[in-house]
Protein backbone atom coordinates (compact mmCIF):
# COMPACT_ATOMS: atom_id res chain seq x y z
CA UNK A 1 0.00 0.00 0.00
CA UNK A 2 1.46 3.37 -1.05
CA UNK A 3 2.46 5.96 1.49
CA UNK A 4 -0.37 8.24 0.37
CA UNK A 5 -3.01 5.52 0.81
CA UNK A 6 -4.86 5.13 4.11
CA UNK A 7 -7.50 2.71 5.30
CA UNK A 8 -10.41 3.06 7.67
CA UNK A 9 -12.68 0.40 9.17
CA UNK A 10 -16.42 0.62 9.78
CA UNK A 11 -16.98 1.79 13.35
CA UNK A 12 -13.74 3.74 13.58
CA UNK A 13 -13.65 7.48 14.15
CA UNK A 14 -13.56 9.20 10.78
CA UNK A 15 -15.63 6.61 8.89
CA UNK A 16 -18.26 8.59 6.90
CA UNK A 17 -21.44 8.76 8.96
CA UNK A 18 -23.78 8.65 5.98
CA UNK A 19 -22.10 5.59 4.54
CA UNK A 20 -22.04 3.88 7.92
CA UNK A 21 -25.82 4.21 8.09
CA UNK A 22 -26.56 1.99 5.06
CA UNK A 23 -27.42 -1.66 5.58
CA UNK A 24 -24.49 -3.04 3.58
CA UNK A 25 -21.79 -0.50 4.45
CA UNK A 26 -18.31 -1.66 3.38
CA UNK A 27 -16.31 -2.99 6.31
CA UNK A 28 -13.15 -1.26 5.13
CA UNK A 29 -12.33 1.65 2.83
CA UNK A 30 -9.03 2.38 1.14
CA UNK A 31 -8.49 6.09 0.50
CA UNK A 32 -6.02 8.09 -1.60
CA UNK A 33 -6.31 11.72 -0.62
CA UNK A 34 -8.50 13.10 2.13
CA UNK A 35 -12.10 12.03 2.68
CA UNK A 36 -14.08 14.73 4.51
CA UNK A 37 -16.42 12.37 6.34
CA UNK A 38 -18.63 15.13 7.76
CA UNK A 39 -18.90 17.24 4.59
CA UNK A 40 -21.87 17.90 2.32
CA UNK A 41 -21.75 15.68 -0.78
CA UNK A 42 -23.93 15.08 -3.84
CA UNK A 43 -23.45 12.37 -6.47
CA UNK A 44 -23.55 13.23 -10.18
CA UNK A 45 -23.57 10.17 -12.44
CA UNK A 46 -24.49 9.37 -16.01
CA UNK A 47 -23.73 7.75 -19.32
CA UNK A 48 -20.24 6.54 -20.26
CA UNK A 49 -21.03 7.21 -23.93
CA UNK A 50 -22.45 10.65 -23.23
CA UNK A 51 -23.66 13.14 -25.78
CA UNK A 52 -21.99 16.58 -25.88
CA UNK A 53 -25.03 18.02 -24.08
CA UNK A 54 -24.73 15.49 -21.26
CA UNK A 55 -21.00 16.14 -20.91
CA UNK A 56 -21.65 19.88 -20.72
CA UNK A 57 -24.40 19.34 -18.15
CA UNK A 58 -22.27 17.03 -16.01
CA UNK A 59 -19.42 19.55 -16.04
CA UNK A 60 -21.77 22.45 -15.24
CA UNK A 61 -23.41 20.64 -12.32
CA UNK A 62 -20.04 19.57 -10.93
CA UNK A 63 -18.72 23.12 -11.19
CA UNK A 64 -21.82 24.72 -9.71
CA UNK A 65 -22.07 22.32 -6.79
CA UNK A 66 -18.40 22.82 -5.97
CA UNK A 67 -18.83 26.60 -6.04
CA UNK A 68 -21.70 26.16 -3.58
CA UNK A 69 -19.40 24.30 -1.20
CA UNK A 70 -20.68 20.82 -2.02
CA UNK A 71 -18.35 17.85 -2.55
CA UNK A 72 -19.07 16.16 -5.90
CA UNK A 73 -19.10 12.35 -5.76
CA UNK A 74 -18.96 10.16 -8.86
CA UNK A 75 -17.30 7.06 -10.27
CA UNK A 76 -14.55 8.47 -12.54
CA UNK A 77 -15.98 6.53 -15.47
CA UNK A 78 -15.76 7.87 -19.00
CA UNK A 79 -18.45 10.35 -19.93
CA UNK A 80 -20.62 12.18 -17.40
CA UNK A 81 -18.74 10.96 -14.30
CA UNK A 82 -15.42 12.37 -15.49
CA UNK A 83 -17.10 15.58 -16.64
CA UNK A 84 -18.62 16.11 -13.17
CA UNK A 85 -15.23 15.58 -11.51
CA UNK A 86 -13.59 18.02 -13.93
CA UNK A 87 -16.25 20.63 -13.27
CA UNK A 88 -15.65 20.42 -9.53
CA UNK A 89 -11.90 20.70 -10.06
CA UNK A 90 -12.34 23.71 -12.35
CA UNK A 91 -14.23 25.44 -9.51
CA UNK A 92 -11.43 24.65 -7.07
CA UNK A 93 -13.76 22.43 -5.04
CA UNK A 94 -13.63 18.96 -3.54
CA UNK A 95 -14.53 15.83 -5.45
CA UNK A 96 -14.53 12.14 -4.56
CA UNK A 97 -14.24 9.21 -6.99
CA UNK A 98 -15.49 5.80 -5.87
CA UNK A 99 -13.64 3.15 -7.84
CA UNK A 100 -14.41 -0.36 -9.03
CA UNK A 101 -10.74 -1.28 -8.57
CA UNK A 102 -7.93 -0.58 -6.12
CA UNK A 103 -7.12 3.08 -5.46
CA UNK A 104 -3.66 2.48 -6.95
CA UNK A 105 -5.16 1.45 -10.30
CA UNK A 106 -6.17 4.08 -12.88
CA UNK A 107 -9.26 3.02 -14.80
CA UNK A 108 -9.92 4.02 -17.47
CA UNK A 109 -6.24 4.52 -18.24
CA UNK A 110 -6.76 7.88 -19.96
CA UNK A 111 -7.91 9.33 -16.63
CA UNK A 112 -4.41 9.25 -15.10
CA UNK A 113 -4.17 13.04 -14.82
CA UNK A 114 -7.76 13.30 -13.58
CA UNK A 115 -7.11 10.61 -10.97
CA UNK A 116 -4.09 12.50 -9.63
CA UNK A 117 -6.05 15.76 -9.50
CA UNK A 118 -8.93 14.14 -7.60
CA UNK A 119 -6.54 12.63 -5.04
CA UNK A 120 -4.95 16.06 -4.56
CA UNK A 121 -8.21 17.95 -3.99
CA UNK A 122 -10.43 15.25 -2.55
CA UNK A 123 -10.18 11.48 -2.50
CA UNK A 124 -10.11 8.25 -4.47
CA UNK A 125 -12.10 5.65 -2.51
CA UNK A 126 -12.56 1.90 -2.83
CA UNK A 127 -13.66 -1.04 -0.71
CA UNK A 128 -11.26 -3.17 -2.79
CA UNK A 129 -7.69 -3.68 -1.66
CA UNK A 130 -4.89 -1.97 -3.59
CA UNK A 131 -3.94 -3.98 -6.67
CA UNK A 132 -7.53 -5.16 -7.29
CA UNK A 133 -8.23 -5.04 -11.04
CA UNK A 134 -11.35 -3.39 -12.54
CA UNK A 135 -13.53 -6.51 -12.82
CA UNK A 136 -16.98 -5.98 -14.32
CA UNK A 137 -18.89 -7.09 -11.22
CA UNK A 138 -17.06 -4.56 -9.04
CA UNK A 139 -18.84 -1.57 -10.58
CA UNK A 140 -22.51 -2.32 -9.75
CA UNK A 141 -21.35 -3.15 -6.22
CA UNK A 142 -19.43 0.11 -5.76
CA UNK A 143 -22.48 2.16 -6.73
CA UNK A 144 -24.02 1.77 -3.27
CA UNK A 145 -20.94 3.58 -1.90
CA UNK A 146 -21.42 6.48 -4.32
CA UNK A 147 -24.98 7.00 -3.07
CA UNK A 148 -24.07 6.17 0.53
CA UNK A 149 -21.51 8.97 0.64
CA UNK A 150 -24.03 11.46 -0.77
CA UNK A 151 -27.08 13.40 0.38
CA UNK A 152 -28.69 12.70 -2.99
CA UNK A 153 -28.01 11.39 -6.49
CA UNK A 154 -28.36 13.29 -9.79
CA UNK A 155 -28.60 11.21 -12.98
CA UNK A 156 -27.50 12.90 -16.22
CA UNK A 157 -28.44 10.96 -19.36
CA UNK A 158 -29.04 7.27 -18.69
CA UNK A 159 -30.43 4.69 -21.05
CA UNK A 160 -32.49 1.74 -19.86
CA UNK A 161 -30.13 -0.66 -18.09
CA UNK A 162 -27.53 2.03 -17.39
CA UNK A 163 -25.25 1.58 -14.41
CA UNK A 164 -26.38 5.01 -13.27
CA UNK A 165 -29.81 3.53 -12.61
CA UNK A 166 -28.20 1.07 -10.19
CA UNK A 167 -26.82 4.04 -8.28
CA UNK A 168 -30.28 5.63 -8.32
CA UNK A 169 -31.84 2.42 -7.01
CA UNK A 170 -29.25 2.25 -4.24
CA UNK A 171 -30.09 5.83 -3.30
CA UNK A 172 -33.78 4.99 -3.07
CA UNK A 173 -33.05 1.99 -0.87
CA UNK A 174 -30.90 4.24 1.33
CA UNK A 175 -33.68 6.86 1.54
CA UNK A 176 -31.66 9.42 -0.43
CA UNK A 177 -33.40 11.74 -2.91
CA UNK A 178 -32.98 10.93 -6.60
CA UNK A 179 -32.93 13.65 -9.25
CA UNK A 180 -32.58 13.50 -13.02
CA UNK A 181 -31.80 15.78 -15.95
CA UNK A 182 -34.39 15.57 -18.76
CA UNK A 183 -33.19 15.14 -22.31
CA UNK A 184 -34.31 14.51 -25.84
CA UNK A 185 -36.88 11.79 -26.51
CA UNK A 186 -35.63 11.22 -30.07
CA UNK A 187 -33.19 8.50 -29.00
CA UNK A 188 -33.00 5.89 -26.29
CA UNK A 189 -30.22 7.66 -24.44
CA UNK A 190 -32.54 9.24 -21.88
CA UNK A 191 -35.15 6.55 -21.29
CA UNK A 192 -33.64 5.52 -17.98
CA UNK A 193 -33.50 9.09 -16.67
CA UNK A 194 -37.01 9.79 -17.92
CA UNK A 195 -38.26 6.64 -16.18
CA UNK A 196 -36.88 8.05 -12.94
CA UNK A 197 -38.73 11.31 -13.59
CA UNK A 198 -41.97 9.43 -14.22
CA UNK A 199 -41.46 7.67 -10.89
CA UNK A 200 -41.19 10.99 -9.07
CA UNK A 201 -37.53 12.00 -9.30
CA UNK A 202 -36.94 15.75 -9.12
CA UNK A 203 -36.29 17.44 -12.48
CA UNK A 204 -32.87 19.09 -12.53
CA UNK A 205 -32.24 21.93 -14.95
CA UNK A 206 -29.46 23.49 -12.89
CA UNK A 207 -27.66 23.51 -9.55
CA UNK A 208 -30.40 25.54 -7.88
CA UNK A 209 -32.82 22.62 -8.32
CA UNK A 210 -30.41 20.29 -6.49
CA UNK A 211 -29.83 22.71 -3.62
CA UNK A 212 -33.57 23.27 -3.25
CA UNK A 213 -34.37 19.55 -3.25
CA UNK A 214 -31.77 18.89 -0.57
CA UNK A 215 -32.66 22.01 1.44
CA UNK A 216 -29.20 23.43 0.83
CA UNK A 217 -30.35 26.85 -0.45
CA UNK A 218 -28.42 28.35 2.45
CA UNK A 219 -25.13 27.67 0.68
CA UNK A 220 -25.83 30.29 -1.95
CA UNK A 221 -28.42 32.51 -0.26
CA UNK A 222 -27.55 36.19 0.24
CA UNK A 223 -28.83 35.99 3.82
CA UNK A 224 -27.70 32.56 5.02
CA UNK A 225 -29.48 32.72 8.39
CA UNK A 226 -32.86 34.06 7.25
CA UNK A 227 -34.61 30.71 7.48
CA UNK A 228 -33.19 30.27 10.97
CA UNK A 229 -34.71 33.48 12.32
CA UNK A 230 -36.59 31.36 14.86
CA UNK A 231 -34.16 28.50 15.59
CA UNK A 232 -36.31 27.15 18.40
CA UNK A 233 -38.42 25.58 15.64
CA UNK A 234 -35.49 23.48 14.39
CA UNK A 235 -35.92 19.79 15.31
CA UNK A 236 -32.19 19.15 15.74
CA UNK A 237 -31.50 22.18 17.91
CA UNK A 238 -34.45 21.28 20.11
CA UNK A 239 -32.99 17.89 21.03
CA UNK A 240 -29.33 18.94 21.34
CA UNK A 241 -28.17 19.85 24.83
CA UNK A 242 -25.65 22.72 24.81
CA UNK A 243 -22.05 21.54 24.99
CA UNK A 244 -22.86 17.84 24.40
CA UNK A 245 -21.38 16.11 21.31
CA UNK A 246 -23.81 14.22 19.05
CA UNK A 247 -23.27 11.68 16.30
CA UNK A 248 -25.67 11.49 13.36
CA UNK A 249 -27.08 8.24 14.73
CA UNK A 250 -27.81 9.94 18.06
CA UNK A 251 -29.83 12.60 16.29
CA UNK A 252 -31.56 9.98 14.17
CA UNK A 253 -32.70 8.16 17.30
CA UNK A 254 -33.79 11.41 18.99
CA UNK A 255 -35.73 12.91 16.07
CA UNK A 256 -36.68 10.06 13.74
CA UNK A 257 -35.32 12.09 10.80
CA UNK A 258 -33.57 10.13 8.06
CA UNK A 259 -29.80 10.32 7.74
CA UNK A 260 -29.71 12.31 4.50
CA UNK A 261 -31.93 15.05 5.91
CA UNK A 262 -29.98 15.16 9.18
CA UNK A 263 -26.68 15.58 7.33
CA UNK A 264 -28.12 18.36 5.18
CA UNK A 265 -29.63 20.16 8.15
CA UNK A 266 -26.42 19.86 10.17
CA UNK A 267 -24.53 21.48 7.30
CA UNK A 268 -27.02 24.36 7.22
CA UNK A 269 -26.87 24.85 10.98
CA UNK A 270 -23.07 24.81 10.95
CA UNK A 271 -22.91 27.40 8.19
CA UNK A 272 -25.40 29.59 10.07
CA UNK A 273 -23.29 29.35 13.23
CA UNK A 274 -25.79 27.49 15.39
CA UNK A 275 -23.65 24.36 15.82
CA UNK A 276 -19.98 23.44 15.60
CA UNK A 277 -18.20 20.36 14.25
CA UNK A 278 -15.84 18.93 16.87
CA UNK A 279 -14.29 15.95 15.03
CA UNK A 280 -15.08 12.27 14.91
CA UNK A 281 -18.32 13.04 13.07
CA UNK A 282 -19.72 14.79 16.17
CA UNK A 283 -21.58 18.08 16.40
CA UNK A 284 -22.07 20.42 19.36
CA UNK A 285 -24.48 23.26 20.06
CA UNK A 286 -22.36 25.90 21.84
CA UNK A 287 -23.62 27.19 25.18
CA UNK A 288 -24.24 30.67 23.78
CA UNK A 289 -26.76 29.20 21.33
CA UNK A 290 -29.00 27.70 24.02
CA UNK A 291 -32.56 28.05 22.77
CA UNK A 292 -34.90 30.33 24.64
Amino acid sequence: MGSNTTTIVLGETGYPAGLASISDAPRRLWIRGELDQAGIAVAVVGSRTATPHALEMGFSLGEGLARAGVTVVSGMARGVDSAAHRGALRAGGRTVAVLGCGVDIVYPAENRALSAAIAASGALVSELAPGSPPEGWHFPRRNRIISGLSLGVVVVEAATGSGSLITARCAMEQNRPVMAVPGTVLSGRNRGAHALLKDGARIVEGVADILEELRLEILTAADPVSWLAYPSNDPLLRVMAAGEPYLVEDLNAATGMDTARILGRLAELELAGWIERVGGGRFVKPAENVLR
